[in-house]
């Protein structure tokens, strides 16, 4: 009796498909994904690179946080919507503020100092600049960009009239640069950074 042939494919099995008989479109979608996670694996290691560069930084400028002033407890609570309320400060760390914040990132206007203290309530660093050499702003920004979660994150903002300089605060806590100093700035947003009245979770 003959042998019977033997079947080359499984009943049922649908047929395998070469990468070159793939439609133009399989293709670009299957690109697109290969280039996407390339990407984002690129993307986490810069962050990962830049936030050990910032630790570093951090560790070496704790001695200028001797300098950070302690601003006076202006309690908080919120204003009516529409509300106005003056600081003592150009630049306040504590006080009544609005009911919306400022999220965390980078800001090329002017932000309501209400809304920035809602920010800083909640435990957000907010930094202050206007002119500033553009390697120390570039560092700044790379720094927002690791840190955006409302409860701990960055906001860089502007302020006309103050030149080079920059202003970090946070709650009830500022530092002045003029010149800018990378490690002591680092150093002021790892150690309040996080530690808001509102909702520490550092």
């Amino acid at each position: 009796m003959a042998k019977s042939r033997k079947k080359s494919k499984q009943a049922g099995a649908a047929p395998r498909q070469s990468w070159y008989k793939l439609k133009p479109w399989e293709l670009t979608v299957i690109g697109g994904a290969v280039i996407l996670s390339t990407w984002l694996a690129w993307q986490w290691q810069q962050n990962k690179d830049v936030e050990a560069a910032f630790f570093d930084l951090a560790r070496s400028g704790e001695g200028a946080l001797a300098r950070v002033e302690a601003g006076r407890n202006a309690g908080g609570g919120h204003i009516a919507p529409g509300q106005s309320t003056r600081y003592p400060d150009q630049f306040p760390t504590s006080g009544p503020h609005d009911q919306t914040w400022v999220d965390p990132g980078v800001y090329d206007t002017v932000q309501p100092s209400t809304k920035l203290v809602h920010s800083i309530e909640h435990g957000m660093v907010v930094i202050y600049y206007d002119a500033p050499p553009s390697e120390a702003l570039t560092m700044l920004k790379d720094w927002a960009g690791l840190y955006r979660d409302r409860w701990s994150g960055v906001v860089l903002t502007r302020a006309p009239g103050i030149g080079e300089a920059f202003v970090l605060t946070a709650w009830n806590r500022t530092l002045r640069l003029k010149p800018f100093e990378a490690a002591s700035a680092a150093a002021f947003i790892d150690r309040f950074r996080g530690r808001g009245p509102e909702h520490p979770v550092r």
